[in-house]
């Protein structure tokens, strides 16, 4: 098994990446930036691939060292889910990418969803859920989806689709609301404006969401929808409680001085049973 991860310097790909090479996996990283990959502590233990998806090789798979495996995480333009952009130019970019690696041979794909697929529907969120997208970024993803399954129907290649949550750690966008609140902790701040934090969401370490990704594009027989999710209902205003308290932060929240997002349900959460299944087969 030979595993390519598309957006390597990401977020999200850094750990993907470093928990498939802590676990033995060949890794083929490619970004558009190689000097960014070559910073990275897994740099020497992978096969690095400086790739912009926008000007691909007609030879993709040889110029990617014949993987048989994809994870792809690249997607441009976040975190501004309300640009027409991801409709415009990353869902056809993706697409694109994805396809050729299909015609080329690629066994298996494990692609980067979204719960915003979900739209603004409330409550426990399940695979079973019909989506119903509300914004640009949800509907290029669950168009993606469409247009790769209905691709796919007299193809060899499996498809496996992660819909992820929320997730919070090193390396994440310096404008989400916990590197905000670890910037103020280090800085000494007194203080902390937020929304009101009563909104519902279902959060995961990075490390968590790079765990369940490694589980399920090593999995032998698992493919489709699946949540990458917590499970767990809790108000924004607790996860942000319990984070300065793992810091031991003593810093007063200013609630309500921004407004509650309009792009998104006021309560909602992930189903986790599907995947505390197939990770238990493993």
């Amino acid at each position: 098994m030979k595993i390519l991860v598309t957006g390597a310097t990401g977020f999200l790909g850094h750990h993907v990446i470093s928990t498939l090479v802590e676990r033995g996996v060949e890794v083929v990283a490619t970004g558009r930036s190689l000097s960014k990959m070559k910073q990275a502590p897994w740099a020497d233990a992978v096969t690095l691939v400086q790739m912009d998806l926008d000007q691909l090789p007609d030879s993709l798979m040889d110029q990617l060292h014949h993987p048989s495996h994809c994870v792809h995480l690249a997607w441009p333009n976040l975190p501004d889910y309300k640009s027409e952009t991801h409709l415009n130019h990353s869902l056809p970019q993706s697409k694109n990418f994805l396809c050729k690696l299909i015609d080329q041979g690629i066994q298996k794909i494990l692609v980067a969803g979204t719960c915003f697929e979900y739209g603004m529907q409330e409550g426990e969120l399940s695979e079973k859920f019909p989506p119903r997208p509300d914004n640009p970024y949800g509907r290029a993803k669950n168009q993606l989806r469409l247009e790769l399954e209905s691709y796919l129907k007299d193809k060899d290649t499996d498809l496996q689709w992660a819909r992820l949550f929320y997730m919070y750690g090193k390396g994440q966008n310096p404008k989400s609301l916990f590197a905000q609140l670890q910037k103020a902790i280090q800085s000494g701040c007194d203080e902390f404006d937020m929304s009101g934090g009563q909104q519902i969401r279902d959060y995961l370490p990075v490390e968590e969401v790079a765990a369940a990704i490694a589980d399920l594009i090593c999995h032998p027989t698992h493919t489709g929808t699946i949540n990458v999710c917590s499970g767990e209902n809790v108000p924004l205003l607790d996860l942000v409680k319990r984070y300065l308290e793992n810091h031991n932060a003593d810093i007063k929240l200013n609630l309500g001085v921004f407004p509650y997002p309009d792009w998104e349900p006021f309560k909602f959460w992930g189903a986790p049973h599907l995947l505390e299944k197939v990770r238990k087969q493993r």
